[in-house]
């Protein structure tokens, strides 16, 4: 696993601090595919069965290489973190995951056939996580759409939800890098839950709105408060963290009560919950599939509760090189990505 721990190193450290990070991401690799379980039904153990249905690989997608390869891999993760199957080899299935996403496989079909498959060790592999979906079509995050989030800034909830756009090229992997960027001075964190669109729709009703979404990931969503959005503030190179798999959404019973948090250097500072969202996942869904067509693929980013940087009192908390950002969705898993120089 020496090629995933290595995302996390920087070339100054010394071999003292070597070993403590050493310990550290031992632990990230040993929970960053694992399902932040809290008080839900799919924890339990199939009793009688002789195996735990937590290390059966389910419908939780990963892109990876593995060590020594430069050819990207699709593959399906088990709910604790410790067993996979690789599906671009063994089906019909796609290398790409957006590619895969347009073909529409059956997920029973895709769950059945898991039988008959090789079933590996994660640790045993030797892999490089990389980011779910690398390419999408549109990037398109909501605004202001938790109450906390409002109260913080000392504005009215919102009638209507506003939305803004990030370029795919923010985008990097559940255990990479955050850069901090020289012409950045104030970066902000904020971890959001993201749905990945798995059909094209237009015009969609709210109650047919939810069948187009294929599954759902972490997000983090990093932007320097000192530029302005439109001239890259949300999009500058490696802020967008997602991760750690995509889970496929008959894997989530239900997308509005699923707790949410960001913890830096150790340090708590968001708990939210996604039932305080304002505008629910089916009426982003309806309102933007008013003002465009959304495709497979596609990234909805559905907001951040209280706790981001620029809002704490007495004063503001902004990233800088060194520290450590941990983002957790119940069910969805962790990120743990380190701020760094872009230089360094």
């Amino acid at each position: 696993m020496k090629a995933l721990l290595n995302i996390l190193r920087t070339r100054l450290w010394t071999p003292a601090v070597d070993q403590h990070q050493q310990q550290q991401k031992q632990s990230h690799r040993q929970h960053i595919f694992q399902q932040l379980r809290m008080n839900h039904p799919t924890t339990a153990v199939v009793v009688g069965s002789g195996q735990n249905e937590q290390a059966v690989p389910k419908c939780r997608f990963m892109q990876y290489r593995r060590a020594n390869e430069r050819l990207t891999r699709l593959g399906m993760v088990s709910e604790d973190g410790s067993k996979m199957v690789e599906l671009s080899n063994l089906t019909c299935a796609s290398r790409n995951m957006q590619d895969f996403i347009r073909q529409r496989y059956p997920m029973d079909s895709l769950l059945e056939s898991v039988q008959y498959m090789k079933v590996e060790d994660v640790d045993a592999v030797g892999i490089r996580l990389l980011p779910p979906i690398q390419a999408p079509g549109k990037i398109i995050a909501v605004d202001c759409n938790y109450v906390d989030n409002c109260d913080e800034q000392h504005i009215s909830i919102p009638r209507e939800p506003v939305f803004h756009a990030k370029f795919a090229t923010a985008i990097t992997g559940a255990l990479d890098n955050i850069k901090a960027h020289n012409v950045a001075r104030r970066i902000d964190y904020g971890c959001q839950l993201a749905v990945v669109m798995g059909r094209k729709c237009r015009e969609v009703t709210l109650k047919e709105a939810l069948n187009h979404v294929f599954g759902f990931m972490v997000a983090q969503d990093i932007v320097a408060r000192d530029w302005n959005a439109l001239l890259g503030g949300t999009s500058m190179d490696t802020f967008l963290p997602l991760g750690p798999t995509i889970v496929h959404k008959c894997h989530i019973p239900d997308v509005n009560n699923l707790w949410i948090k960001t913890i830096v250097n150790g340090e708590p500072r968001q708990a939210g919950n996604t039932r305080n969202m304002i505008f629910k996942i089916d009426v982003l869904i309806h309102r933007l599939s008013h003002y465009l067509t959304l495709c497979p693929g596609d990234i909805i980013l559905t907001g951040t509760p209280a706790g981001s940087g620029a809002y704490r009192r007495p004063s503001s908390s902004f990233l800088k090189p060194g520290d450590l950002v941990e983002s957790e969705i119940q069910n969805l898993g962790r990120m743990c990505n380190k701020v760094v120089n872009p230089y360094g």
